[in-house]
């Protein structure tokens, strides 16, 4: 059995956004020359998340209006967590919902996605580097 890892960075200049990184995850199966296997995609922060869902625009406003109704950013007092000088406990809330990870299963070399299945990374609390793990094993 064979291990590739690789890590990709973002620094999003907005609070939030979501991001297909479905390409380089490809390429990632690529490099690792693994062929049958599994790939584990997550995020490296606390207040970011990867998920897979169909890449369409309105559904990612509808995901943005209906986590903003789960956990509102503002008002930032509302939140504990932000007494400690922060401001995006909404963020952390957020990452909760939309997940820490997918896993993809890896055939004949390719990622064996359902029809409309993309892997995104969800900035919750932009505007700085952070950081996803891409882990591939398998022969």
């Amino acid at each position: 059995m064979k291990s590739f890892r690789k890590e990709l960075w973002f620094e999003v200049p907005t609070r939030r956004a979501f991001v297909n990184i479905t390409p380089q995850c490809e390429d990632a199966v690529r490099e690792s020359g693994i062929s049958e296997g599994l790939m584990l995609v997550n995020a490296m922060h606390i207040t970011a998340s990867v998920f897979i869902n169909d890449d369409e625009p309105g559904l990612h406003h509808d995901y943005e209006e209906w986590l903003e109704e789960l956990a509102p950013h503002e008002p930032v007092d509302r939140y504990r967590h932000n007494r400690t000088g922060e401001d995006n406990a909404d963020a952390h809330l957020k990452r909760q919902v939309m997940g820490r990870e997918v896993v993809v299963a890896i055939t004949d070399g390719k990622l064996d996605f359902g029809t409309w299945e993309r892997i995104f990374y969800g900035e919750f609390d932009g505007r700085r580097r952070k950081r996803v793990l891409i882990k591939i094993i398998g022969s």
